[in-house]
């Protein structure tokens, strides 16, 4: 790796790709990139990092098909942004389509096949200023340019479930993105090595690799985070937004007793005593957790998540409603911390199972013990409790970052 020194300071204009077009696998069922983060979106602030810099031209977004519409008639896309394109199956096809699209823009008698590009991962909202032009700068100079970070850990060779071997990290490195080549590189490569055809290439150098086109290497930024798990979706927001405090919610909800049984409350099952009326179980106490927590993440409540209609399955468990809730919360990057929960209830008396139902919902929740209590109202009430009628809940929830 080498410095790039001044030229930093005497870019010309470059255009940029913004990859956009991946599936969130790891993502506990979230797209990443419209994950809020602070007053916008994710994807919003990896482009940002680009919209607002003078050498920047053109910005170019490749997106999945389904999503480019929508992504275009998006009010918060900077003026920089010249198209959203639909991308395909792979890396290299989204990005190939980009680049056509940008050499279409070029129109007759004004080739700028030979500016840099910089490919940037839509996932990746906090690069620097310094790192993007320390790239172009690179690319300019070479031609191709990615950033790499040092591998800190040592490197071992799994064969199976056993060390094969201890691979010396010296010469190893982390890519990341911004990666810069000069556009006609690019389009040089995917001559040789169509984008639809049967090779797969996990970045823009590995391609250029195969082409033998020198890649020059600079320092890249430990700081400059790929989002793929939900914990990394908290790092983002601690550095965009700052240290996020525990958020506090509120979640309450009452159920008359049906004619079928047995009753499910607290996510245990009471033999001999009615169920509650409703289209799950009935299990209040769940669901007003539930709504606790989805308050405290402002993401609405458990009728939206879960509609009774057929969206729904009839008589689906409060536990399984539960569960959704915390995996949507995780796809936030967000975890349970306690649970305060007051069961309000005449009939039947089910005192002596509140500790068991307090063990449910840690296990439920994935909490140790200790951070759930669970109490029970039953007596001097009024109202259809009072009358043995119904059973409502109320809950606390206090949700904060997954670290």
């Amino acid at each position: 790796m080498s410095p790039t020194g001044d030229l930093a300071a005497r870019l010309p204009l470059i255009d940029v790709v913004v990859v956009a077009a991946g599936s969130s696998r790891r993502m506990a069922g979230q797209d990443k990139l419209e994950a809020r983060v602070g007053h916008r979106s994710l994807l919003s602030w990896s482009i940002a990092s680009f919209a607002d810099l003078a050498e920047v031209d053109r910005i170019v977004v490749v997106t999945a098909p389904d999503r480019a519409e929508r992504l275009r008639l998006a009010g918060w896309l900077p003026d920089r942004v010249s198209a959203v394109v639909p991308g395909g199956a792979r890396r290299q096809e989204s990005v190939a389509a980009a680049i056509r699209h940008l050499g279409a823009e070029d129109g007759p008698g004004r080739d700028r096949s030979g500016r840099v590009v910089l490919v940037h991962d839509g996932a990746r909202p906090v690069v620097t200023r310094e790192l993007i032009r320390r790239v172009a700068a690179a690319a300019e100079a070479h031609g191709a340019a990615i950033p790499v970070v040092p591998i800190a850990e040592t490197v071992k060779q799994i064969r199976g479930a056993f060390v094969e071997a201890t691979v010396d990290r010296a010469a190893l490195a982390l890519a990341q993105t911004p990666q810069g080549l000069r556009r006609s590189l690019l389009e040089e490569a995917y001559r040789r090595f169509p984008a639809e055809g049967p090779e797969t290439w996990t970045d823009e150098a590995a391609l250029l690799e195969a082409c033998t086109i020198p890649v020059h290497a600079v320092a890249g930024d430990p700081g400059n985070i790929k989002v793929t798990v939900p914990a990394d979706l908290a790092r983002v927001r601690a550095v965009l937004t700052g240290p996020e405090a525990p958020r506090i919610g509120l979640g309450q909800d009452s159920h008359p007793f049906g004619p079928s049984q047995p009753l499910v409350l607290g996510g245990v099952v009471l033999p001999g005593a009615p169920r509650l009326l409703g289209h799950s179980d009935g299990d209040v106490a769940l669901h007003a957790i539930a709504d606790a927590l989805l308050g405290a993440a402002a993401l609405g409540d458990l009728g939206r998540m879960f509609p009774a209609d057929a969206r729904t399955p009839r008589g689906v468990g409060s536990d399984e409603l539960l569960r959704g809730v915390v995996d949507r919360l995780a796809a936030e990057g967000l975890r349970a911390v306690s649970v305060d929960l007051t069961i309000v209830g005449a009939r039947p008396r089910f005192g002596a199972r509140l500790d068991e139902m307090r063990s449910a919902i840690e296990a439920l929740l994935g909490l140790r013990p200790g951070h759930v209590n669970v109490k029970a109202s039953s007596g001097n009430l009024t109202g259809p409790e009072g009358a043995g009628r119904a059973i409502s809940a109320r809950a606390v929830a206090v949700v904060e970052p997954i670290r």
